[in-house]
């Protein structure tokens, strides 16, 4: 397949608000996006992958007040954190687009103008509940009662009154339209619990939205509307089309990106890209993306959601300091079944990753290639295969070639990465019954021929994790000899790589390590 014949993939996390560090939410949805990125290029996919910041809005703007800063400074300080936990853990996006940049506010500004133009913007004043942490207007019947007499959005944050000269977009024009996108396309929304909740909240009724804000002036300004600013998630929004040279909705890279294959999003946002979003579009004769995916939430010690005024947020760089990126990767796409609610403790990554990566898989590959020096001079030869050997192998390639990817491409990561690891526990399984130790005095071609079988599973394992643990995968493969070029789930399917790699001489060397085990950090021993 060449370059230009690869079938266009688009896929964007949420653009992060970035008024404090990234948390280990941000880290799991960057990571998991990431996971689908990789994914979808070693399926021979042309993959554009964008993440980035949003940095407007009043809690920017008050966050930066209450610092003494100037607003830009902070956003400039905050979304290099941003850019540095991708760093860290190996998300590799394909562009971080900031939605202060001025290629952002022609695009913000382009959508505005066509949105105007189908009449779907009138001028009035808003008078309702606005939450300033989540940056959305709820309705009198969706808040409750806090303590003291305070009003809570059903997010649990603080509301507050507000009237003010705005911007509406006629979003109750577009009922009808959006029931009928969730009933036509089911897989618009998803997991299905998340369509449910966001179809239930249309047919209740749609009120006009205000998209406008004069209370403040940090935003994109409304064009010919003097003191207004775009409410910040017209703004947010848009970023996804920033990130494929929108305003030139003509151009090469809007018209092969465009729309969207899946947008990975929290599922407290959900309502902004589901209702909002298409209705933009829609307004502005513009395609819709194909999926808004809703993930749970990464839950704290006692099942509690991270916050920052709840005390409990973490360092995701801190957690990869500890505990390695790969594994700390593994962990979340394993123990986690994507789209709903997890939790996560260090007891928990350490006792997946020693179970599963270091005693299993690690083992696995250190033994195998350990043998195949200490025994055959690390070189690899043809040879004869028995029934137990085709078998594993016929185990290892439905796992790799078929399950795995069939449940990556639904998104179901930790069910592929479990059919990964019950061919990891076959071939050590098949380890013990086959004893290589043995038959080394008993049966020395036999033992050969295990040994390179297991070498053949490696191989298949190795390319088929990868996207979850790109690194530690990358290690093994280049300690098995498979060049870059034959590391895509299409070369699992090549029956003739192993003759091409014995034919070229290679000879396997001193095997390193890939996955050690994890010890438990001092301080969580001895609480």
């Amino acid at each position: 397949m060449s370059e230009t014949d690869k079938t266009p993939f688009y896929i964007t996390t949420a653009i992060n608000y970035p008024n404090g560090r990234p948390h280990i939410g941000h880290a799991y949805e960057g990571i998991a996006t990431d996971v689908v990125a990789r994914f979808q290029r070693l399926m021979g996919r042309d993959v554009r992958f964008i993440t980035g910041t949003d940095e407007h809005g009043l809690k920017m703007d008050q966050t930066a007040r209450k610092a003494g800063r100037a607003t830009i400074d902070l956003a400039d300080e905050m979304s290099g954190y941003f850019r540095e936990m991708c760093s860290k853990l190996n998300i590799e996006y394909d562009e971080f687009v900031r939605t202060t940049e001025p290629r952002h506010h022609a695009a913000s500004v382009a959508l505005w103008k066509r949105m105007e133009a189908a009449g779907d913007l009138y001028l009035d004043r808003y008078e309702g509940w606005y939450s300033i942490r989540d940056e959305a207007f709820y309705d009198e019947s969706e808040l409750t009662d806090g303590e003291g007499g305070a009003k809570l959005s059903p997010q649990g944050t603080p509301v507050e009154w507000t009237a003010e000269e705005t911007w509406f977009f006629r979003l109750s024009n577009y009922q009808d339209k959006l029931l009928a996108l969730y009933r036509d396309q089911p897989e618009f929304i998803r997991p299905a619990s998340r369509r449910n909740e966001v179809q239930r909240f249309v047919e209740g009724g749609l009120k006009d939205l205000s998209v406008s804000r004069t209370s403040f002036d940090w935003g994109v300004p409304v064009p010919d509307s003097k003191g207004h600013v775009m409410y910040v998630w017209v703004d947010a929004l848009t970023t996804y089309m920033t990130g494929v040279g929108f305003p030139d909705s003509d151009g090469e890279m809007f018209q092969r990106y465009w729309p969207a294959d899946i947008h990975m999003i929290g599922k407290d946002i959900v309502r902004f890209h589901a209702v909002y979003w298409p209705a933009f579009l829609m307004s502005a004769g513009l395609p819709l993306p194909k999926q808004v995916f809703g993930h749970g939430f990464l839950l704290a010690r006692g099942g509690e959601k991270m916050s920052k005024s709840a005390g409990n947020v973490v360092d995701p760089m801190e957690l990869a300091e500890q505990f390695g990126v790969d594994n700390l990767r593994y962990f979340f796409m394993r123990e986690i079944a994507f789209g709903q609610d997890g939790s996560y403790s260090a007891e928990a990554i350490v006792t997946r990753a020693n179970a599963e990566l270091a005693n299993s898989f690690g083992n696995l590959a250190q033994r195998t290639l350990s043998m195949l020096v200490k025994n055959m001079d690390g070189v690899l030869e043809t040879f004869e295969s028995h029934q137990a050997d085709d078998d594993l192998l016929g185990t290892v390639a439905d796992a790799c070639r078929n399950i795995l990817p069939d449940e990556f491409d639904k998104l179901a990561f930790s069910y592929g990465i479990e059919a990964w690891v019950k061919a990891v526990y076959a071939c050590n399984q098949y380890v013990d019954e086959q004893a290589p130790w043995a038959l080394k005095k008993t049966d020395p071609e036999r033992m050969k021929a295990v040994l390179l079988t297991l070498f053949m599973a490696l191989r298949d394992l190795a390319i088929a994790i990868q996207p979850v643990v790109p690194e530690k995968a990358a290690s093994l493969l280049d300690q098995l000899g498979i060049p870059d070029s034959e590391r895509s789930f299409a070369d699992l399917a090549d029956s003739e790589w192993y003759t091409r790699l014995v034919e070229s001489g290679f000879a396997v060397g001193k095997p390193t390590p890939i996955f050690p085990r994890l010890e438990l950090p001092e301080a969580v021993e001895s609480e």
